[in-house]
């Protein structure tokens, strides 16, 4: 029970770090939509969604689910408050993955320090990580309303942008019949894999 309680915290701290790096590159790219929504902060009481950040991973993490996944509230972005909007809504998109997978190359570093770690400290460790990773490669789907969307909003036409972002509506059902076909599976667990072993840091 207390791993489970701390590998839920854990994620609740990826998950933070996450939404916090969206709004951080949305400030610097002169939207301040983030900051007056009170969203500019590492405080976790401003980022949770009550189904997405705590019920959903703790579920997952009690069933010992081998994918440990949420969300939480988005960060409000303002698209033509940013500087280059088509340009800029690439970096915002990005920056929330980004920060996870710079944190879990962080903590794969504390793993090889010159110092034996207690088995419970490095099983932590290692569940932070994989949490970061998973988290940074699963909202890369290109799926509205996941980070992966924004990418691809930034890089396609104006026109097929339009056309794109209209799917939004429909995006949880979308990805909730992938993940239960376990097509998100078949996807995620490749790459994540991959960074790890960049990482070696074995599950």
């Amino acid at each position: 029970m207390e791993f489970i309680l701390l590998s839920s915290v854990i994620f609740l701290f990826a998950v933070v770090v996450h939404e916090y790096s969206h709004g951080l590159m949305a400030y610097w790219l002169g939207d301040r939509t983030a900051k007056y929504a009170g969203r500019l902060t590492l405080n976790p009481l401003a980022h949770i969604d009550p189904f997405g950040t705590i019920l959903l991973p703790a579920v997952l993490i009690i069933t010992r689910s081998p994918v440990i996944f949420g969300w939480a509230k988005p960060v409000p972005i303002s698209y033509w408050g940013l500087k280059h909007p088509k340009r800029d809504i690439i970096l915002v998109g990005l920056a929330g993955p980004l920060a996870n997978i710079v944190a879990a190359f962080i903590l794969s570093l504390i793993l090889k320090m010159p110092f034996v770690l207690p088995l419970f400290i490095s099983a932590l460790i290692i569940q932070a990580i994989i949490n970061n990773v998973v988290l940074a490669v699963f909202n890369l789907i290109p799926i509205p309303p996941l980070d992966g969307s924004r990418v691809l909003f930034g890089l396609l036409p104006a026109a097929l942008a339009k056309e794109y972002m209209k799917f939004e509506r429909y995006g949880f059902v979308i990805l909730f019949i992938l993940l239960y076909l376990r097509i998100v599976d078949r996807i995620l667990w490749p790459i994540v894999t991959m960074i790890l072993a960049i990482f070696r840091v074995g599950i």
